[in-house]
């Protein structure tokens, strides 16, 4: 089989690396991108999730990283894509002269069929090693494996993370796992939901409050930032946060020192920051309701969590989970039809809704050791509103 300088029809493309978007592009810049796909990736995070959802073939890494260190990213690669070739640029400023020579190499490689090429990379492709679910997750689908390898990554670290993901889908066991899978574990985790208390009362909540700076305030209070000194706060609905109290949280993420509300004194406090939202962030930020400074602040590593929807083969494994918890010592299972049934539904509601499903599963049976389909049948059924289902019931028509 002859070798040929050229892009064979199955090279899967190029990714490009790089924490400086002037340098990535810079690099992009170099590149025939009428030949061959080019996918660009702001850090190692990034460029991991892509790696898990794009074919490529080539890595072009600058070590310029904002949230992993080099060496131990390109391990990562090694080891979780072992078919990718990882290529270093050197430190910023230098000359990309020699990333097309790099392809040119990449691309000397023998032309074969389409089949040949999927039972070499089967072949090749040594089995990924499951990774452990996070403390209170089920699920070992690709979509979960992929949370639980970003989470383990970064936990250890102080870095900041942002955990993004629809209402329902566990951010805030995700939050608790970052926690107590790093040496802060046993220091406060503090949790503070951004949408749920008052604007007026938020401020003094996160930041405290000395003697006398309102009426009522008849001594000094620590507020929830400080609170968590040593340990983990976590910020939920983070997107709801009031504009007036952004540049606030900034200045604190920037320093690492608060100042009370009615004082000029400074604390500094040390805490590591995780952050969640159901929001897409970057609208919020161009319709000016989100400073854009902050949220490059808080996703220094993001985490974005599946709706169940696209995890849905971990249905049965969660349902049963939920299943045994409420059941406690009393055995009780769900039927095959019944398991059917759950996985044909979307799940809007995600994991939330799922556990509420299964609660009212368990309750219809009423003592069967059995749960079937007709017990499950409810979900999705809300749409035609709560009434109607309780109407069945009480008619015995369910």
């Amino acid at each position: 089989m002859a070798l040929i300088p050229v892009v064979p029809p199955n090279f899967g493309g190029v990714l490009v690396a790089s924490g400086d978007a002037a340098r990535r592009d810079q690099i992009i810049s170099t590149l025939h991108t009428d030949r061959w796909p080019v996918v660009a990736a702001e850090g190692g995070a990034d460029a991991l999730g892509k790696l898990e959802t794009t074919e490529c073939d080539l890595l072009l890494l600058d070590r310029c990283l904002p949230d992993l260190d080099p060496d131990e990213f390109i391990g990562m690669v090694k080891r979780m894509y072992p078919g990718v070739e990882v290529v270093e640029l050197g430190s910023p400023g230098a000359k990309t002269s020699g990333v097309l020579r790099s392809l040119q190499n990449v691309a000397v490689i023998p032309v074969v069929s389409d089949a040949e090429v999927v039972e070499r990379r089967q072949m090749e492709q040594p089995a990924v090693e499951l990774v452990e679910p996070l403390p209170g997750m089920v699920g070992n689908g690709p979509a979960m494996q992929r949370v639980y390898r970003m989470v383990r990554l970064v936990a250890p670290r102080n870095t900041t993370v942002l955990v993004t993901g629809p209402t329902g889908s566990g951010k805030e066991l995700v939050a608790r796992a970052l926690h107590e899978l790093s040496a802060r574990a046993q220091k406060p985790f503090v949790p503070i939901n951004c949408a749920a208390i008052p604007e007026a009362l938020l401020e003094s909540e996160l930041f405290g409050f000395s003697k006398g700076a309102f009426t009522g305030a008849v001594q000094s209070r620590a507020g929830r930032i400080q609170s968590a000194q040593g340990g983990t706060l976590f910020l939920d609905e983070i997107g709801d946060l009031p504009l007036g109290l952004q540049s606030k949280l900034l200045r604190f993420l920037e320093r690492g020192e608060l100042q009370r509300l009615g004082s000029s004194e400074m604390f500094e406090v040390d805490v590591r920051v995780v952050a969640a939202t159901n929001a897409e962030l970057m609208e919020k930020v161009k319709r000016g309701e989100f400073r854009e400074d902050l949220y490059f602040r808080l996703s220094v590593f993001p985490i974005e969590l599946p709706a169940l929807a696209e995890h849905i083969s971990d249905v049965a494994e969660l349902a049963m989970h939920v299943l045994n918890d409420l059941a406690g010592s009393t055995k009780v299972t769900l039927s095959a039809s019944a398991l059917r049934e759950l996985e044909s539904y979307n799940w809007p509601g995600n994991v939330r809704e799922l556990k509420h499903v299964v609660e009212r599963a368990l309750i219809l049976a009423d003592g069967c050791s059995v749960i079937g389909p007709e017990h499950v049948h409810w979900c999705g059924r809300h749409r035609f509103g709560a009434k109607a289902v309780q109407r069945e019931l009480w008619n015995g028509t369910y």
